[in-house]
């Protein structure tokens, strides 16, 4: 583990100095709830609930799984582009430490993402309905769910050379998986092909795992099954990831 710390610090300071980071990590998905929440937010939905008891689980999820995949693969991208990788290649540091380095900062960032989004959510004129026991059991969800993005992320930054690739190969992966995970729209409006897509999806487990818990207090066992979904996603992607990591782009 050699260079742990000072790699997670190097993270920090990369993600925080960069404001269109911040901004697509906290303030854009905001603008969904706040938008779609006063227009949409108060009617009635499924199950007794309001559209904004699906809006902000769903944003919540999408944004995270969204920074994770950005954050993590653009930060490769850059610093293998600028040969930094190169550099901590020539020291003891291994790749697992390099991933675990950024990984800190993704389950962070989650975090913080969850309480900003949830508390905004709660607040007038959006009233969004959770319990205690459900805000707690959130947590576990969104590690899980993040672990599987942080993986997806990895293997993003794989692919691409450059940091205007990653823009447009994550904007293709995660928009189309917003819509045909559930993130805006309930998926039980949805036609039984999207319904049946959306099964090969991580997004789709982490949208139903938190809308579960944040209604469901204490009951978590019904929502298992998603986190083990997305920690089987996390654990093949991750693998992949590790097996396709290269320390400089090929000549």
């Amino acid at each position: 583990m050699t260079g742990f710390m000072p790699l997670v610090r190097a993270h920090f300071l990369a993600t925080s100095r960069n404001k269109s980071e911040l901004f697509f990590t906290f303030a854009f998905p905001l603008i969904f709830i706040v938008v779609f929440g006063l227009i949409f937010g108060s009617r009635p939905a499924d199950g007794g609930k309001n559209v904004i008891d699906y809006l902000a689980p769903g944003v919540l999820s999408w944004g995270v799984g969204n920074a994770a995949v950005f954050g993590v693969a653009y930060s490769l991208v850059k610093w293998r582009e600028t040969a930094l990788l190169h550099a901590i290649r020539r020291t003891p540091t291994s790749v697992l430490t390099v991933l675990g380095g950024r990984l800190v900062i993704v389950l962070c960032v989650a975090l913080a993402q969850a309480v900003l989004f949830l508390a905004i959510a709660m607040a007038p004129p959006f009233r969004l309905h959770l319990t205690v026991s459900g805000l707690a059991l959130t947590v576990p969800v969104l590690l899980c769910g993040a672990l599987a993005f942080f993986a997806v992320g990895v293997v993003v930054g794989n692919i691409c050379r450059t940091p205007d690739a990653v823009g447009a190969f994550a904007n293709c992966l995660m928009v189309p998986m917003a819509f045909l995970s559930g993130s805006f729209v309930p998926l039980s409006q949805s036609p039984d092909w999207l319904r049946a897509v959306s099964r090969a999806l991580p997004l789709r487990y982490m949208n139903e795992a938190i809308i579960g818990v944040l209604d469901g207090g204490t009951a978590f066992g019904p929502w298992a099954l998603c986190c083990l979904a997305l920690l089987v996603f996390a654990a093949v992607l991750s693998a992949l990831a590790v097996k396709t990591f290269r320390w400089e782009n090929a000549a």
